[in-house]
């Protein structure tokens, strides 16, 4: 590979630069990301800046500061919680003599760790590539060589074959055509979940998309109401693949329920590309769940943020349902939230307590459903297996039995499963 990978347990310095006042840049995010990146963060480095300087982006007295630092505490490693150019990056390290890693490159060497389906490491070596390709020029000897032909078998003197082919650009070509490759390979996963996707419009099937700031719940939850078993860590991106599940609910019927990776503050546009066959199903959703850690001080942020990543893959005009995750730390009880038109906009639960979640089924069902019409229907005695579907989908209001051993069954349902289930136009 054209990148080196840090050690696990590598001792990292970490350079925190607030240039706003945004509540999300805090030292415990990016100490939490390089934990999560398998580093051992040893000492921390903060500072306000304005403007960044173009060629180190610190300035030269902040950079002596931290060369003593890193010297003291014996780091190995710089992490940055801020973007750098390459120039300023390939600077940096000149000065301190020490592998810097920018918030960019960060991220992607967690994503690195945590990818398990072959979709997600290819979805990730992408997003790699794509960095490393414009960080090549980083001032290592080893892409000044050259590499010449020999000249022999064509008229000329041996070893005069000419300069031949640096190793940089062959390095360059060798990262465009595994790009390449990659991307073909990506090409064919998005043909496939397209091809899903249209099969379940096809047969009517309403799908439901997690989406939140990492570590908000979203796998938790998506376990809750899926009875699902997908890994649950309290770290930062601890579910990178994409899960689906069906889910039954009432009046709705059968669901299918996507989780799908944590956004976070300035998540790097290569991993939203990259990961754009998997986000597809978040665009193509018919409601997406904004799960928000409520006991998180910069909720709104978070918000915001998330909300920000949406726009940016084009989900901005799928219908949200904000869902307060973690409402037990905030000694707030499960509750729905709604708006004039008596719409449910939030719902707050506790999805490791398993509280709420009925209201959330709830507010599932009211936001998907359509077209709901109460009629009651009669069925033979031999029906048993029909009744017990519809008492199985929950839309079944009341039932009784007349003289004859014929079942009325007061429905509340979709227009379109009573037609599915029944046959019966209302």
């Amino acid at each position: 590979m054209f990148f080196e990978r840090p050690e696990s347990g590598t001792k990292t310095l970490l350079v925190h630069i607030q240039q706003n006042d945004s509540e999300l840049a805090t030292v415990s995010e990016l100490r939490e990301l390089v934990v999560a990146a398998g580093l051992e963060p040893v000492a921390c480095i903060e500072s306000r800046r304005k403007d960044p300087h173009p060629g180190t982006y610190i300035g030269a007295g902040k950079l002596e500061e931290i060369a003593k630092v890193a010297i003291q505490v014996d780091a190995a490693l710089i992490v940055f919680d801020e973007d750098l150019s390459p120039t300023q990056e390939r600077n940096i390290e000149k000065e301190l003599g020490r592998r810097v890693l920018s918030r960019t490159g960060l991220i992607l060497e967690i994503f690195a760790l945590r990818a398990r389906t072959h979709e997600g490491k290819l979805q990730v070596e992408l997003a790699q590539l794509q960095h490393a390709s414009t960080r090549l020029v980083r001032g290592w000897t080893h892409l000044d060589r050259q590499r010449g032909g020999s000249g022999r078998g064509q008229g000329s003197s041996a070893g005069l074959g000419g300069a031949g082919e640096k190793q940089l650009e062959a390095d360059k070509r060798m990262l465009s055509d595994r790009i390449k490759k990659i991307n073909r390979r990506l090409g064919k996963v998005h043909r496939q979940r397209s091809q899903n996707r249209k099969a379940r419009k096809r047969s009517d099937v309403k799908s439901v998309s997690l989406a939140g700031y990492t570590n908000a719940g979203k796998s938790t939850l998506f376990n809750r109401l899926a009875q699902a078993d997908v890994h649950v860590a309290d770290q930062l991106f601890a579910t990178l693949d994409p899960t689906l599940r069906c889910l039954e609910l009432p009046l709705v019927g059968e669901v299918i329920v996507s989780d799908t990776v944590g956004f976070i503050r300035k998540l790097p546009h290569t991993l939203v590309d990259a990961f754009s066959a998997t986000l597809e199903e978040v665009t193509q959703a018919n409601l997406i769940l904004h799960v928000v850690d409520a006991s998180a001080p910069e909720r709104q942020e978070r918000i915001e943020e998330v909300n920000r990543v949406l726009a940016e893959i084009d989900a901005q005009v799928v219908p949200q349902l904000l869902v307060y995750n973690k409402s037990d730390l905030v000694a707030k009880s499960p509750t729905i939230e709604r708006d004039r038109h008596g719409k449910p906009v939030r719902v707050w639960v506790s999805a490791l307590a398993g509280e709420g979640m009925n209201l959330l089924s709830d507010c599932l069902a009211e936001l998907l459903a359509e077209d709901i019409v109460e009629t009651t229907i009669t069925l033979a005695p031999d029906q048993g297996r029909l009744r017990a579907q519809l008492f199985e989908s929950g839309i079944v209001v009341s039932e009784s039995t007349d003289e004859e051993g014929k079942i009325n069954l007061e429905l509340r349902i979709e227009q379109r499963n009573l037609e599915r289930l029944t046959g019966v136009k209302h």
